[in-house]
Parts: C-alpha cells; sequence; structure tokens
C-alpha cells in the first residue's frame, strides 16, 4: 500500500545513530500519561524560560523518534495515509520502523517499541505527544507553555504532566498542522490564531515574536457527549428548580443572555439550554469559530473568516448576523458578542427572532449590562446612552450568570429578570434565584446552595399562556 524509498535510509542512518546517541539497549518505558497515573511524578511548575531537567533516556528516546518521524515522511506515500486503515497503518510504521532500528544499530526492549510505534503513529496522523491527551476525557483543557512545559486541567483543577515536545520547531509542526487543517495561517505577520479540531476543541495559538518565550497553544477540549441540562443538576451547576424555570424560559422564547468569565462554563451553558428548543424550529447559529453542538435537525451554522495574507476577505461576526436576518431563522444564537455585532443582536431579539440567545464575558449581571452599553458603541452608530439601555431592556429578558469557582466547580451563580423598563437611567432587574455560599469545606470544596429568592417571575402569566407552566425537568 505504501511506497517505499530505499535510497532515503543511508541517507538517513547517520542522522537517526546521531539521534539515538550511539544508544545501543534502551530499558523499558515508564507508564504512559494518563488519567489513572495518579502515583506518578510530573514536573514542578517552573518559568517559561527555564530548561526543565529530563530523564537522559527519555531525551534520547525523543530524539529518536523526531529523528525516525523525519524519514517516515519521507518513505510513507502520504496520499495512501488517508485512505489507510489504523491497523495497516500502524502494521506498516512497526514494519519501517523496525528496519530503521536494525538499520543504525540501536536495540530497543518490546515495551518501549510498542510506546515508539504509537508515538510514531500519533505524530503521522494526529497531534503527536497531544494525541494521548485528547483522547483522555477526564481533560479539559491542554495548556502548552512553550516546548518544555505541558499543563492540563482535570475536574476544574490545573495539573503539570510530564508530556513535552523536543523542542520548537517540533511544538510548531503541531500548531500549523492544526491550523492548516480550517484553513487559517500563523506566520510572523499574523502570530496568533483561532482555530478547531475536528471534534470541535476551541484552540487557540500564539509564536514569536509576541509569543515571547516560545510558541503557546492552548485547547479547550469538548466532551464528546454535549452536556444535557440533566448533566448540569447532576454535577450540581444547575439545582432542579433551575433547571425547570429555564425550561420555560426557553419553551416560551424569551431572549436569554448567559454571563460568565473565561472557562465558567458559557458555551455548555448554552448548549444545554438549546436542548430545550423544539425540532421544529429553524436555527441559525453565528460563531467567530464553531463550538456549539445543537441536537436539532434543522441547523444553519456559520463561522467568521479571519482576513487572508493580503488583508482583504474579512467576514465579521456582524456580517453573518445582518445575512441571518434573511435566511427565515425562527432562533438566533450567536456564540459569543464581542463587538458592534451586539447591536444588531439586540434588534434581532425585538423584531421577531424571539428566543434568540447569545454569552458575554462578565463577572455579574450588572456588569453583562455595561460591556453590552460598551459593545454598542463599537459598532460605529452613535447612540443615545437612555436609548441603547431601553432597547437591552426591552430585547434581553433573562440573565444567567455562571462562574469557575475556587474549587474548580462550575455553577450557575445568579438568574435575573430583566423587568423591561429603566428606573432613572438604570434597567431595572430582578434576582430570582442565587448562589448562597456558606463557606469552604476541609478539602478545599466551596460549600453552598442554590436557593430561590421568593420573588415570583414577572413572566409567569407568559409561562401559562404559551403551556409551560407545568413542565419541569
Amino acid at each position: 500500500m505504501f511506497q517505499r524509498y530505499k535510497r532515503h535510509l543511508s541517507a538517513g542512518a547517520a542522522a537517526g545513530a546521531a539521534a539515538a546517541e550511539e544508544t545501543t539497549t534502551v530499558p523499558a518505558p515508564a507508564a504512559p500519561y494518563s488519567s489513572g497515573s495518579a502515583g506518578q511524578s510530573a514536573p514542578a511548575p517552573r518559568p517559561p524560560a527555564q530548561v526543565a531537567r529530563r530523564d537522559p533516556e527519555q531525551e534520547r528516546m525523543l530524539a529518536l523518534k523526531v529523528a525516525m518521524h523525519q524519514r517516515l515522511l519521507d518513505m510513507l506515500n502520504l496520499q495512501a495515509i488517508e485512505q489507510a486503515s489504523e491497523e495497516s497503518l500502524r502494521a506498516e510504521i512497526a514494519a519501517i520502523a523496525r528496519e530503521l532500528l536494525d538499520l543504525d544499530g540501536v536495540v530497543v526492549t518490546p515495551e518501549r517499541f510498542e510506546v515508539l510505534v504509537d508515538d510514531l503513529y500519533h505524530e503521522v496522523v494526529g497531534l503527536g505527544p497531544l494525541e494521548p491527551l485528547l483522547q483522555d476525557e477526564t481533560i479539559s483543557d491542554i495548556l502548552v507553555t512553550t516546548h518544555r512545559s505541558v499543563y492540563v486541567e482535570r475536574f476544574g483543577m490545573l495539573e503539570p504532566c510530564p508530556v513535552r515536545f523536543k523542542d520548537e520547531p517540533h511544538l510548531m509542526r503541531v500548531i500549523d498542522k492544526i491550523v492548516r487543517s480550517v484553513g487559517r495561517r500563523v506566520d510572523e505577520a499574523q502570530p496568533w490564531v483561532d482555530a478547531r479540531l475536528p471534534d470541535g476543541s476551541r484552540v487557540n495559538a500564539m509564536i514569536p515574536p509576541c509569543a515571547v518565550d516560545g510558541a503557546l497553544l492552548s485547547i479547550r477540549k469538548f466532551s464528546k457527549q454535549p452536556y444535557s441540562v440533566e448533566r448540569l443538576v447532576e454535577i450540581e451547576t444547575l439545582s432542579p428548580e433551575i433547571a425547570a424555570y429555564l425550561r420555560k424560559v426557553v419553551g416560551s422564547r424569551l431572549n436569554v443572555l448567559v454571563s460568565g468569565g473565561t472557562g465558567s462554563g458559557k458555551t455548555t451553558t448554552l448548549n444545554a439550554l438549546s436542548s430545550f428548543i423544539g425540532d421544529r424550529e429553524r436555527i441559525a447559529t453565528i460563531e467567530d469559530t464553531a463550538e456549539l453542538q445543537l441536537q436539532q435537525p434543522h441547523v444553519a451554522r456559520m463561522e467568521a473568516r479571519p482576513p487572508n495574507v493580503e488583508g482583504a476577505g474579512e467576514i465579521t461576526q456582524r456580517d453573518l448576523l445582518k445575512n441571518a436576518l434573511r435566511m427565515r431563522p425562527d432562533r438566533i444564537i450567536v456564540g459569543e458578542v464581542r463587538g458592534g455585532e451586539v447591536l444588531d443582536m439586540l434588534q434581532a431579539m425585538n423584531t421577531g427572532h424571539e428566543g434568540s440567545m447569545t454569552t458575554v464575558h462578565a463577572n455579574s449581571p450588572r456588569d453583562a449590562l455595561s460591556r453590552i452599553e460598551n459593545m454598542v458603541g463599537m459598532s460605529g452608530i452613535d447612540l443615545p446612552l437612555r436609548a441603547v439601555r431601553t432597547q437591552m431592556a426591552s430585547a434581553i429578558n433573562v440573565i444567567i450568570q455562571v462562574q469557575r469557582m475556587s474549587d474548580g466547580r462550575r455553577r450557575c451563580v445568579s438568574v435575573q429578570e430583566l423587568i423591561g423598563s429603566l428606573e432613572g437611567d438604570t434597567v431595572s432587574m430582578q434576582e430570582v434565584f442565587k448562589f448562597e455560599r456558606s463557606g469552604v469545606g476541609a478539602d478545599g470544596g466551596v460549600r453552598g446552595a442554590l436557593t430561590d429568592t421568593g420573588l415570583r417571575s414577572i413572566y409567569s402569566n407568559r409561562f401559562r399562556e404559551w403551556g409551560v407552566e407545568a413542565e419541569a425537568v
């Protein structure tokens, strides 16, 4: 199946032998990094520019793997790889690896050889050292702080892991592979990029000169099974009472704003809320980088596009939102408002697209409204402040505030309803649910409960009129 070029073997033998540093026998490796390796030691945190100390044997095997990867790319028929099954490709890589080891006079144990073949397979078809982390479902974030240091977030808490890149070019090859797969670019002229993996995971990369100590890469993984409202209740992000209330809110087509800080679970909450939307509605989603995982059959997904090398061809979320208004959507869902498109979103909420949703970065519901005011000013349209606040009060019905606690858990901390009017120059709101924090336990976990404030929802009549009053989760 694969075309081998024997002439590359002799030329690459010296490079392979030098990379192995004349190694004759390599001992078996430690257990690979996984979610179950709790007892495995991990490197202590250190400044990015500081050189990490590594096991000499690990260094030799890493150098050998990188050298063999370069020679594999010369020997494999890359077009055939796309059509090959995993089993046949692994067998071919194993055969070539054995041949190269024999040619270089390098002897490895069977255990080490299996690990080497796995690493080479990930280098050829995956993202190299990051592939095991992507397959670990307990990891939610992968944070590469230069090629020397990799951290992961597991269950809301950061921890170092022993995964390493050989050098800066090794990390740059992985970044380039990610961005090319989605038609993006990253270079000195455009040293940062937002992209996504095939499974929808969010990727951000930054390279020198903006990244001072070396390339930076962060991957926000998405669960293969989107979080449902029932799952959020199970992990205590929501209470059953809030979940039942939100079902009524979505079912009666009220406009919802999800507010929270970075990594607080805004997109997860938005995905869960979308599960309450009926299958007979047409939904238009607009995102800077496609992340939403809606389960309805009639979804029109749109994604913004950055400018090309010449600086032309940019398509913003605002452009997509204006076009979406002509696509006859029942609801519009904007992944996150961060600029002038917020004005068009407010107008859409006020002009027949009830039940629309979006998210915004803010630390409280009141801060969310202030941020929207500021973003309206970015639209280039000079509106009186009172007119902006009046439009916000009539367009947005419910604000859901989510927060990542100090123990790493994500919780809904407040649900507020906009009354629809101004008191003086202030948008009137009432809090219907809030998180009452009572302290911190011995294990560091935040203690508290989501409680009903006792205020009657101003939309109770609407819930009854839409026939959702009796529904519950």
